[in-house]
């Protein structure tokens, strides 16, 4: 059978990898994983060989820019210099997408190296569509939200996270980065199905979808918490639901987070592979059960 065009199953690019990638004869081997993703605030440097070499790795395969810095959930304004510089970087790398968290990590003046939650409510929802539609005016592209990674829950909140998402993408017509390790953290982290979340989204609205491992822990009153630490190899419940997803949205570009004990280039791009035959087994089903 031919490998339909949609399916792309990527990695997300480290700077210990990049001598490989780039050698010659690379490209007839890396079937496996067509595109690489980058944290944009790793990039924004004007020169350097980061941005060089990013560059001729972007003649030969597609870029995805992940961004960690915008504070889309924040209280305050948008950092407008931050934006600038986001919009030199995109305009420089070209890349195919552009995806934020539904997350807030500034507040006065001071910023955080966390990803902080969010209640899910009327003021959440007007402040993040009003930051996306200002990001969307600046960038001049569609941004991906991502779906964040939890460790507890609001008593305001008065929606639930797949219906938030869901009205931010109504309401600004951005696109969603689903994270299916974070819905599965999430989910038993908060004693919930991350069904419910995956079934909730827009299924046209998903663009990208993230797999990546996590650690598991115990909270100060003993019980399972699972941390999302991108440490690991994706778990087999997070393969689970991936496979599940994939039967619902169909083939959708997907990649494998990794950015603790890294492992060699070859290992990732076996996940990566792992999840492009998925995919082409939810295309068969799906073939299957158009003729049947």
């Amino acid at each position: 059978m031919d490998e339909p065009a949609s399916i792309l199953c990527g990695i997300g690019l480290k700077p210990m990898h990049l001598r490989e990638l780039l050698q010659p004869d690379r490209e007839p081997a890396i079937r496996a994983a067509p595109f690489f993703e980058v944290h944009a605030e790793n990039c924004m440097a004007d020169g350097g060989p980061w941005r060089r070499d990013l560059l001729r790795l972007r003649e030969r395969w597609p870029l995805s820019v992940h961004g960690v810095g915008l504070s889309i959930g924040g209280e305050g304004p948008l950092d407008e210099a931050h934006l600038d510089r986001l919009a030199a970087l995109l305009d420089r790398l070209e890349p195919r997408w552009f995806s934020e968290h539904l997350a807030w990590s500034s507040h006065g003046g001071h910023w955080f190296n966390d990803l902080l939650p969010l209640p899910y409510d009327l003021p959440t929802l007007r402040r993040v569509c009003d930051h996306v539609d200002r990001v969307q005016e600046r960038l001049c592209r569609r941004m991906l939200l991502e779906n964040p990674s939890t460790y507890l829950g609001f008593a305001a909140s008065t929606m639930d996270e797949g219906g938030l998402l869901a009205e931010v993408v109504r309401r600004t017509g951005c696109a969603l980065l689903l994270d299916v390790n974070n819905a599965y953290v999430s989910a038993v982290n908060h004693g919930g199905d991350p069904w419910t979340l995956i079934e909730a989204l827009p299924a046209a609205a998903v663009a990208e979808i993230h797999l990546a491992g996590h650690a598991v822990d115990r909270d100060a009153a003993g019980d399972r918490l699972l941390i999302d630490d991108h440490g690991s190899d994706v778990g087999a419940a997070v393969w689970a639901l991936y496979a599940r997803t994939i039967e619902r949205l169909g083939p959708v570009p997907t990649l494998i987070e990794r950015d603790h004990d890294v492992p060699p280039l070859a290992r990732l791009e076996a996940e990566a592979a792992r999840a492009a035959q998925l995919q082409r087994d939810a295309v068969v089903d799906r073939r299957r059960a158009a003729v049947a």
